[in-house]
């Protein structure tokens, strides 16, 4: 990188490992590129492959996953530094890959998602790109002798797939000889050019829950002798949540929410059969851990109460993601470091999920929330939505805000 590329405010040029435009150009165009390109958990093929090959052209060794899918490379990982697994070891910087299962409907985006139902609608194509935007300006500071420790890129496969790819990422030994671990998720509700940070739990644990009710049907003029499983399940829907609510520490927030109740085919006919599905949502990781036995619980006593015979599949998610306040400051003044105290935010503990979680079950680690709002658009495109979009302005943030980290990555 010349000394031209290097931005030229005072914050900025006291920390060398700024984007340069043409670099940035380029991950504008990957991260199109993915967006049109979008793979489900498990099936990232196609952007494994275009990761590899852009690390490997810059002279690096990605390795790929044992799945097939996802790749972690070392950068200055021949300095010797510790492999101890504490703060002396490498710093990961850690994206995931995969997409949803939903529709891309922004009908005049040039780079609109090419595959039906399937879209980068939460934002990993942002999270990669920066990334591997950071592990590139990291490895050519690491050429010049200006890269104090080893950091470590992990693209991670299926976080959207519970219990998500972490934990299988983690087995294959991704986390070997980390000491702290980082990470962004795309925030709508934040503008780009700053970040939201809290200290603690950020996001919340999650669950799948599916149901099925069974019991004698017949018709409905004759309710009395049947078990009236459309009513059961409408109980179930209502009853649950009232009464795992009553059942924990109200500041625990667990939440049973369903997103889907299907059961009879004809109006006069009571089923035999009836499916509902949801997910179990908490803030709290020890409420989180009694969830299942609370939840299952008041699913039965509800559905006995009906005469219904119930068969519940309780499919453990994720716990809390819990930013560790050392990893946590050291964001902090990574971003203060590169756009000043203003671009820094408090943000609040959502209830959304994510497996980022399992890598600090292991590594102290913190997760910052990448603003991806253009100043002043009123519309808030949210997550999980076929809509979605972010401002790649976001992405030269997240570069300088990983690059900011690595270099203020404690030596001692």
């Amino acid at each position: 990188m010349s000394p031209e590329s290097e931005a030229d405010t005072p914050a900025e040029a006291a920390l060398p490992g700024t984007l340069p435009e043409a670099l940035f150009t380029e991950l504008v165009a990957f991260r199109r590129d993915l967006h049109m390109h979008p793979e489900l958990g498990n099936q990232e093929f196609r952007t494994t492959a275009a990761i590899k090959a852009r690390l490997e052209k810059a002279g690096l060794t990605p390795r790929v996953l044992p799945s097939g899918t996802g790749l972690v490379c070392d950068i200055g990982a021949d300095t010797g530094a510790g492999a101890s697994g504490t703060a002396e070891g490498i710093l990961a910087l850690r994206a995931d890959i995969d997409a949803l299962p939903i529709p891309d409907t922004k009908s005049e985006s040039p780079y609109r998602s090419t595959v039906p139902d399937r879209a980068h609608a939460c934002g990993h194509d942002v999270h990669t790109t920066v990334v591997l935007g950071a592990g590139l300006v990291l490895a050519e500071l690491d050429r010049r002798g200006l890269l104090p420790r080893p950091v470590r890129l992990v693209f991670q496969p299926a976080e959207e797939v519970l219990p998500g790819g972490a934990a299988e990422a983690i087995k294959s030994g991704v986390l070997d000889g980390v000491g702290r671990i980082i990470a962004v998720h795309c925030d709508p509700r934040v503008d780009a050019g700053r970040i939201g940070l809290r200290q603690g739990p950020i996001t919340s644990a999650c669950d799948r829950l599916e149901v099925l009710l069974d019991g004698p049907g017949g018709h409905t003029a004759r309710p009395h002798l049947t078990t009236d499983l459309v009513t059961a399940a409408a109980r179930v829907v209502t009853d649950v949540p009232a009464l795992v609510g009553r059942r924990v520490d109200t500041r625990a927030g667990l939440a049973v929410t369903w997103g889907r109740i299907e059961s009879g085919h004809a109006p006069n006919v009571i089923p035999q059969h009836a499916e509902l599905a949801g997910t179990v949502r908490c803030l709290d990781i020890h409420a989180w851990r009694q969830a299942p036995d609370i939840v299952v619980a008041a699913i039965d006593e509800v559905a006995n109460l009906h005469k219904a015979k119930s068969e519940i599949n309780y499919v453990r998610g994720v716990p809390p993601v819990v930013n560790e306040p050392v990893v946590t400051e050291l964001l902090r003044a990574a971003m203060v470091s590169r756009r000043g105290e203003a671009s820094v935010e408090g943000t609040e503990q959502s209830l959304g999920g994510e497996d980022f979680s399992w890598y600090l079950e292991r590594v102290p680690g913190a997760m910052a929330r990448l603003g991806v709002r253009t100043p002043g658009e009123r519309t808030v495109r949210d997550l999980h939505q076929g809509d979605f979009d972010a401002d790649e302005s976001a992405i030269r943030v997240g570069v300088e805000l990983f690059t900011a980290a690595a270099l203020l990555h404690p030596t001692h």
